[in-house]
């Protein structure tokens, strides 16, 4: 089963559900295939990395994980609340998201 994911790169978005609810970060990357995305900030893992040419030194780092992307809301600009998504046809023939509460465009 195949579904689409209404989240983009660079959206701002809350976290609904786990460790980090009620934080608000942006998306830096979406896996499509995995169903997840990776926010700003958010769900901090500690990764042990070996010494190689970024990192000289090695050690414990830092990075952000995955979290599923039925856990996260897109926030809406205008009314500054987690929004679900709806998509309109403008007159030129763009389809585009808007927020379904004050039907705000998402896709400035």
């Amino acid at each position: 089963m195949k579904t689409k994911c209404h989240i983009k790169k660079n959206d701002k978005v809350k976290i609904i559900v786990g460790k980090d609810k009620g934080k608000i970060g942006k998306v830096l990357k979406v896996n499509n295939k995995k169903q997840r995305v990776i926010v700003e900030n958010i769900n901090m893992i500690k990764k042990h990395v070996k010494p190689n040419a970024q990192n000289r030194q090695g050690g414990i780092v830092e990075t952000e994980g995955q979290i599923n992307w039925a856990n996260v809301m897109v926030m809406c600009n205008k009314c500054i609340t987690p929004v679900r998504i709806k998509f309109q046809h403008l007159e030129d023939g763009k389809k585009v998201r808007s927020c379904r509460k004050c039907n705000e465009l998402i896709d400035a």
